[in-house]
């Protein structure tokens, strides 16, 4: 009973703790701090759970991207409030950003593949649709990621910012592009085989869903500035080597935690097009509008933004990048394909504390 409870109580005791914040802080210190932390984990959960939901009551991609779309709105607002706060760590956007793909096309798609593979043995998806979003995908990183560091030496401010700006716009046009190609031209390239099976929410549950994934993203939203301080302060008692990467890498795990687990389930009910669907799509909404949106407000309020890979993370990205064509140009996946995919995570979870 409790359990069915929390994703509906998390985000009104979210909201109440932000609003009550000015009053609690002073009183309670870091205790307020961490049971801010505890409180935006769970109330993350409570929103991916609310959107499935509402994704269930609608017919796909749209289901799916309404949980894209929540994830993003909550990892934007996350990596403003860490970004505005305290001095300038001009790598936090790249490096959240770079964790997400990574993160989405090596430990989501892995575990995906492994866990369906070991189950069903081969597992088919839609090439079509597939190869449009890794098409999109390598285009929007390879512009986002790799192209600032030979054009504008990767940082905005430099003389060269009017070319930072001309590739941000080409990376909104082009996720602009994507969604309508998925949603309207070729809708049918990104469905599964099979869409029928699952319960479809009740319009009482629909509208229920609606008013509390609001409600979650609304808490997830107004208390992390409050958490975001105290990542901070923890992270700097570490003495990492690269703390904006370790931190970019936490707060994406954190928000990829419960899309990671729906991508699972999916894949091991044997509808790895849904898991692929909204997992590809998180890595893409993450480049396509995460990143514009921070260099935006680093621009509004004139903080120096550093978008170019170190060479080593270049080839990660490429050779993940590499891997998923090479992975999905059959149509079928199996888990050895899965399992390469997972050891090239570990790779980079390595390389985040030494690099």
């Amino acid at each position: 009973m409790l359990r069915r409870l929390l994703p509906f109580l998390f985000p009104i005791v979210a909201l109440g703790l932000a609003f009550a914040w000015p009053v609690l802080y002073p009183l309670l210190g870091r205790i307020a701090q961490w049971a801010a932390s505890l409180l935006m984990m769970g109330t993350i959960f409570a929103a991916v759970s609310h959107a499935d939901t509402v994704s269930a009551r609608l017919p796909q991609p749209f289901g799916t991207l309404v949980l894209t779309f929540s994830v993003t709105l909550i990892e934007v607002s996350v990596l403003v409030s860490m970004m505005l706060h305290g001095e300038n760590n001009p790598t936090l956007p790249r490096e959240a950003v770079l964790s997400t793909v990574m993160f989405v096309l090596t430990g989501v798609v892995g575990l995906c593949l492994l866990l369906g593979g070991l189950r069903h043995r081969e597992q088919e998806v839609r090439q079509q649709g597939l190869s449009g979003f890794l098409s999109v995908i390598m285009s929007i990183s390879i512009l986002a990621l790799i192209l600032p560091g030979v054009t504008a030496d990767g940082q905005l401010g430099t003389p060269k910012t009017l070319n930072i700006a001309v590739i941000m716009a080409g990376v909104v046009l082009l996720y602009g592009s994507f969604l309508f190609m998925q949603t309207v031209r070729h809708r049918d390239h990104f469905l599964g085989w099979d869409e029928s099976e699952e319960r479809e929410a009740t319009a009482s549950e629909f509208w229920r869903a609606v008013v509390f994934l609001l409600l979650s993203l609304g808490g997830v939203v107004l208390l992390s500035n409050h958490v975001a301080e105290g990542v901070e302060r923890f992270m700097e008692r570490q003495g990492l080597p690269d703390p904006d990467a370790v931190v970019g890498a936490i707060v994406v795990a954190i928000l990829l935690l419960p899309e990671t687990i729906t991508a699972v389930r999916a894949a091991r009910r044997n509808r790895l097009q849904r898991a692929l669907n909204a997992a590809l799509g998180s890595a893409l909404a993450t480049i396509g509008l995460t990143m514009p949106v921070m260099v935006a407000v680093s621009y509004l309020v004139d903080r120096q933004v550093t978008l170019a890979l170190d060479p080593e993370d270049r080839v990660q990205l490429l050779l993940a990048l590499v891997l998923s064509i090479v992975s999905f140009g059959t149509g079928k996946t199996n888990a050895l394909t899965g399992l390469v995919h997972l050891v090239l995570f570990f790779v980079y979870v390595m390389t985040l504390f030494s690099p």
